[in-house]
């Protein structure tokens, strides 16, 4: 469920969602990266910043999702969609599966709004994949028959460990993290439980 096997082009033909997902990622972070692109304009019009949301860009509370703060940060979290993202497209099929994973990113930056002060400003799809990882808990929950003991053992430790490291590591915007995973179980709880 969670090991690749697959080649590139197998996988981009099989997983055309998350494919999409990560060529913003990579394409966003070139922009914003390579000299030759006004990259602090275009990173400064797309990161989220709450006082801007408040007045009125409210194009920030999506943005952000597809934004990061540099490539360690773009690669892990893509590298995260890329192992945790298929068995969920899979299962949810194409629109649904953009639908998790728009609604808990946009959760997870709706309550950075709420929660954090005006001057916040955040990047990154976290909170989106921890709201996949929600949504894998909602599964192991009320349809444990949907997922193998050993990748129910392996969403659990990972997601624990994920939210640990979201407490220790600095520069991260627990909100979105909490927010994230809370929403993607509530929405599968709404899915799944009887």
């Amino acid at each position: 469920m969670f090991t690749r096997t697959e080649n590139l082009r197998d996988y981009i033909r099989f997983y055309p969602v998350i494919t999409f997902i990560i060529f913003i990622h990579i394409l966003l972070y070139l922009l914003t990266a390579l000299p030759i692109f006004p990259s602090k304009y275009l990173f400064e019009r797309l990161a989220g910043v709450n006082l801007y949301v408040v007045n009125g860009e409210y194009w920030r509370i999506v943005t952000p999702i597809f934004m990061h703060a540099g490539f360690a940060h773009m690669l892990f979290n893509s590298f995260s969609l890329v192992l945790f993202g298929p068995a969920l497209e899979q299962l949810l099929g194409r629109t649904k599966f953009i639908l998790v994973y728009l609604v808990t990113g946009i959760a997870a930056n709706l309550a950075t709004l709420l929660l954090e002060p005006l001057t916040y400003t955040h990047v990154g799809s976290s909170g989106a994949i921890f709201g996949l990882f929600g949504f894998y808990i909602s599964i192991i929950m009320f349809r444990k028959a949907m997922m193998s003991r050993e990748n129910s053992q392996t969403i659990m430790t990972i997601a624990i460990i994920a939210v640990i490291m979201t407490f220790v590591q600095s520069n991260i915007n627990i909100t979105a993290h909490i927010f994230g995973m809370l929403s993607g179980f509530l929405i599968g709880a709404a899915a799944y439980r009887r």
